[in-house]
């Protein structure tokens, strides 16, 4: 099993939305970089686990737990003309975005927020893809050490 942290906005689909959805599973589309396309595409199984994370918002910060729950597939919102993810270079038949399920398994007792996690960085967390100045990721992996640490401060 690989362990994720994936990045939304709250104002374009939040953990509440999860939760909301339909067996509060959702497509998790909409990825435009390169790098967490190949991340999603290549590295992301069945079964595997991430935390959800509220980007771009006030605290930013992890509030739930995910299961990737169908592996990557074409996102057909790249050819949507009418959808804010429409990619006019993309083509059907050669997918240049995907796109993977995922489940709400539960959400956190409480955010934990970038500045918390900015207090382990010199430690625990030393290594957290997050916490690297300029990562804009929307999906990266995370170690297990990382994982289980996280959670033990929920």
């Amino acid at each position: 099993m690989t362990f994720w942290l994936i990045k939304s906005e709250p104002t374009a689909f939040s953990i509440a939305d999860l939760a909301n959805s339909k067996n509060k599973t959702t497509c998790w589309d909409g990825v435009r970089n390169y790098q967490a396309r190949n991340f999603m595409r290549d590295d992301m199984k069945l079964g595997d686990v991430a935390f959800f994370y509220h980007s771009s918002c006030e605290p930013a910060g992890i509030v739930g737990i995910v299961e990737i729950v169908r592996e990557a597939y074409p996102d057909d919102t790249a050819l949507d003309k009418h959808n804010k993810h429409f990619d006019a270079k993309s083509d059907p038949k050669s997918p240049r975005w995907f796109m993977v399920d995922v489940k709400l398994k539960r959400k956190l007792k409480r955010t934990i927020s970038l500045a918390e996690l900015r207090q382990y960085e010199q430690r625990a967390l030393k290594d957290l893809l997050l916490l690297r100045k300029g990562n804009r990721l929307s999906i990266m992996p995370i170690t297990k050490q990382q994982w289980d640490f996280i959670l033990s401060i929920e």
